[in-house]
């Protein structure tokens, strides 16, 4: 059982086996979860809806293919913004969190303030995000682009261990 932080309660081998199955396959009934799990419905039901009502489950997804929705290329832009307070950087995340090519947004420490995990069209559409859309807000004073060549996402994670 993993040790919970102070007033949380533990995850214990039931809800991570529950866990695991529910990010492999949410769609999964109650009932194809009990069987797989070899517990009864009502314990499963109880369980998951207990993971939910503690935040450890907090949605279910759908996964799309971005180059068949007409989005292939992806890139990681990471920008630096000034003056580093928290007004600017809750502007500028607003302002990120609401553009459609954004998928991620990850607000740092360090060389850089923000990730952002985009994807879009083409070449020209990148270039078009970045020159005519960031670089056009008066608090960066830099941004770097990576192109993506392969993206690997982990679907499935388990509790960690304690320390």
């Amino acid at each position: 059982m993993l040790v919970p932080e102070e007033g949380e309660v533990p995850v214990d081998e039931l809800d991570a086996a529950l866990l695991t199955l529910l990010q492999e396959d949410a769609k999964q009934t109650n009932k194809e979860l009990a069987r797989r799990l070899h517990i009864a419905q009502s314990t499963c039901l109880e369980r998951v809806r207990d993971l939910s009502r503690r935040g450890i489950v907090r949605g279910h997804h759908a996964e799309v293919d971005l180059k068949k929705i007409g989005r292939p290329v992806q890139a990681m832009v990471a920008v630096r913004l000034r003056p580093p307070d928290r007004a600017v950087i809750e502007s500028f995340r607003a302002f990120v969190e609401a553009l459609p090519e954004v998928l991620s947004v990850f607000v740092m420490s360090g060389s850089d303030d923000f990730l952002l995990h985009i994807a879009v069209a083409d070449n020209d559409h990148l270039s078009g995000f970045v020159l005519d859309r960031l670089t056009q807000r008066k608090e960066i004073v830099d941004v770097r682009t990576s192109v993506i060549f392969n993206h690997f996402r982990r679907t499935v994670v388990t509790p960690g261990e304690p320390a």
